[in-house]
C-alpha cells in the first residue's frame, strides 16, 4: 500500500484515550465495508476490555503465550482453536445466528474439534465402525423439508467414539477412519450401523485443559452422535443426538445440548426388523427424524433475526446484500 495515497492520522502522542479513535481511522481506508465494520466493533471491544479490567502486561502476554500454544496444539486430525471457541460458547452462539431454525425444524449444535475430511462413504445398512467396538446400535432415520417431502440424495456426516470415549483421530497409531462414514439418502432417509454412544471428556492436555482446570470446569460432554447433512438447496444442518439421561445432560462443556436434540434408546425387541438390518434382538435402537430447511427458508429467517437483534442493540449498522450488518455511514 502507498502511503501517500491514503489519509492517515498522526501516529504520534497516542494516550488511554485517543487510541481507539485514531486505530479506527487506519483501519478504515480499504473498500471492504463489512470488514471495516468488524475491525471497528473488534478493535472497539478489546480496547473497552482492556480499559475496564485495566489489563496488566503481565495478563496481556499470558493470553498472547496461551493463543500461541493454542495454534501450536492444532494439527491435520485436531483443531485446538475449534475446542476453545466450542468451551467459551463462541461455536454455539454462531451457529444459532447463522443457521437459525423456524419451529419443526431440526435444530443445530456445536460441529466439534473432531470431524475429519476423510470419512468413507458407506452404503445404507452397512456399519460405519469396525467390527468389535462397543455396544451393537441400529440407526433408523427419516430425512424431509418443512413441508414434509422426503430429500433424496443429500450427504449425510456421521461420526462419534469409541465405546472408550475417544475419537479415532485421538489415536497414535490410527490407520484410518473409523466410527465415522459418509450416507446418502433416499426415499426412506438412510440408516446403518453404529454403537451405542458413551460420554467423554474433551482433550484436556493442550491450553484448553489448562484453561478448563483454571476455571474448576469439569471437561466432559455427554453422550452423542454427530450429523452434518448437506443436499442441494438446502441449509447445511451441523448437528448431534444426545441420549436422555446422560449425567452430563445439563453441564456439557461445550454448550451443546439442546431438548429437542435428546433421544430416548430403546432394545431391538422385533425379530423380523432384527434379522432385516443383521442385528440381534436386544440391540441397540435410535429412531429419530430429521427435518431441514432450504437455503431461502434460512435466509429470510436469518435476515429477521438480524434486523431485530440490532433494533434491540440501539444499532445504526444497516445489513448488505448479504444480510451482514454494516456501518450506516459506509454505505
Amino acid at each position: 500500500m502507498d502511503p501517500t495515497k491514503v489519509t492517515i492520522p498522526p501516529m504520534k502522542d497516542l494516550t488511554d484515550e485517543n487510541i481507539t479513535a485514531n486505530t479506527h481511522i487506519i483501519n478504515s481506508q480499504g473498500p471492504d465495508k463489512r470488514l471495516q465494520f468488524l475491525m471497528h466493533s473488534l478493535v472497539s471491544h478489546l480496547h473497552d476490555f482492556a480499559r475496564e479490567t485495566r489489563l496488566t502486561t503481565d495478563e496481556w502476554m499470558g493470553a498472547i503465550h496461551f493463543l500461541t500454544a493454542t495454534g501450536q496444539k492444532c494439527t491435520d486430525t485436531r483443531q485446538e482453536f475449534i475446542l476453545l471457541s466450542d468451551t467459551l460458547g463462541l461455536s454455539m452462539l454462531v451457529d444459532a445466528m447463522n443457521h437459525p431454525k423456524p419451529p419443526g425444524a431440526t435444530e443445530g449444535t456445536v460441529l466439534g474439534p473432531f470431524h475429519t475430511h476423510d470419512a468413507l462413504e458407506f452404503e445404507n445398512g452397512e456399519s460405519i465402525c469396525s467390527a468389535g467396538k462397543g455396544e451393537a446400535m441400529l440407526v433408523l432415520c427419516t430425512l424431509r423439508d418443512t413441508a414434509g417431502r422426503p430429500v433424496v440424495g443429500a450427504s449425510v456426516d456421521i461420526w462419534e467414539t469409541d465405546e472408550t470415549g475417544h475419537y479415532d483421530t485421538q489415536y497414535a497409531d490410527r490407520g484410518g477412519p473409523d466410527c465415522r462414514g459418509i450416507l446418502r439418502s433416499g426415499e426412506d432417509g438412510f440408516w446403518f450401523k453404529g454403537i451405542r454412544p458413551v460420554p467423554y471428556p474433551v482433550p484436556t492436555d493442550g491450553p484448553v485443559g489448562d484453561m478448563l482446570l483454571k476455571l474448576k470446569r469439569h471437561a466432559y460432554r455427554p453422550s452423542h452422535m454427530h450429523f452434518k447433512i448437506n443436499a442441494p438447496g438446502f441449509d447445511e444442518l451441523v448437528t448431534a443426538l444426545y441420549v436422555r439421561g446422560d449425567p452430563y445432560e445439563t453441564s456439557d462443556a461445550v454448550f451443546g445440548v439442546k431438548s429437542s436434540l435428546i433421544i430416548d434408546l430403546r432394545k431391538i425387541e422385533d425379530a423380523a426388523l432384527a434379522a432385516k438390518h443383521g442385528m440381534q434382538v436386544g440391540d441397540w435402537l435410535l429412531v429419530h427424524d430429521f427435518v431441514i430447511i432450504t437455503n431461502e427458508e434460512s435466509d429470510a429467517l436469518r435476515r429477521a433475526q438480524a434486523k431485530e437483534a440490532l433494533r434491540k442493540l440501539g444499532s445504526v449498522a444497516m445489513l448488505n446484500s448479504d444480510g451482514l450488518p454494516t456501518a450506516a455511514e459506509l454505505d
